[in-house]
């Protein structure tokens, strides 16, 4: 498996590879880079598909030390250093929209375009916070547990199926590493007033029946940037839209890699 050392972690990470535009993936909370399968699929033929394990996930090997999704923005922008790419479209799902947002904010010139799938500027209401806390220390207590993963593969994919495979790799996790992702998740800033300086174009795509992230907050960014191309709604899908409702996704991101 190949990995980049970047800023004191070592990143797993796929590459397609080819000379056509780059597409750079990056995956929601508890989930890898595994998540994105349909997409590459559908779009290898005529773009070079980059997807990675962000700290805490998949088989990259962080350091376990507190980070927020600025030094994962950091960490994606080192991941383009190591693979000598200059530009790239970042497709980023709820936590990986968090972050690619921030790296775009750190580093315009360098982001052709925005996907964002199931993702948000806002920070986490009250409660889900309380809630997601209480998840966070759970798993972090007592690893695995089948109850709390049937709850929480449900809430993110919501199609029984595909939430084996990720429960499955659940249990082989280290769920020691949640804590750190956790802090990040729970303790990020808002960066509603910094989304006009994403002038670079924006496509948003959001699922119907997404419980952890709503549709009005989806709908904040793409009003909030100056270039949105699109706010595209997902019947009946989930949090991971893209993972159950490919037919629906991947075109609306063939259209918009299209336009660019």
């Amino acid at each position: 498996m190949p990995f980049a050392d970047v800023n004191g972690q070592q990143l797993h990470y796929t590459d397609t590879g080819g000379r056509g535009p780059v597409v750079v993936c990056s995956h929601g909370f508890l989930m890898d880079h595994s998540m994105f399968a349909a997409q590459v699929a559908e779009l290898d033929t005529d773009h070079r598909v980059v997807c990675w394990d962000e700290r805490g996930f998949g088989a990259t090997r962080s350091d376990g030390a507190a980070f927020s999704y600025w030094d994962s923005a950091r960490d994606l922008l080192g991941l383009l250093d190591h693979l000598g790419i200059e530009e790239a479209v970042l497709v980023g799902m709820s936590q990986g929209g968090f972050l690619s947002m921030r790296a775009a904010l750190l580093a315009p010139q360098r982001v052709r375009g925005l996907v964002l799938l199931a993702t948000q500027a806002a920070t986490e209401t009250p409660e889900k916070i309380a809630e997601y806390q209480a998840m966070v220390d759970t798993w972090a207590a007592h690893g695995y547990l089948d109850e709390l993963a049937d709850n929480v593969a449900s809430l993110i994919i919501g199609d029984p199926a595909l939430e084996e495979a990720t429960k499955a790799r659940w249990r082989e996790w280290d769920h020691r590493n949640i804590r750190a992702a956790g802090g990040a998740l729970l303790e990020r800033d808002d960066i509603t007033d910094r989304l006009p300086e994403l002038t670079m174009p924006v496509l948003c795509i959001h699922g119907t029946e997404d419980g952890a992230i709503s549709l009005d907050r989806a709908r904040q960014v793409c009003e909030g940037v100056p270039d949105c191309r699109g706010f595209v709604e997902v019947e009946g899908g989930a949090h991971a839209a893209n993972m159950t409702h490919p037919e629906v996704v991947n075109p609306a991101i063939r259209r918009f890699l299209a336009e660019l």
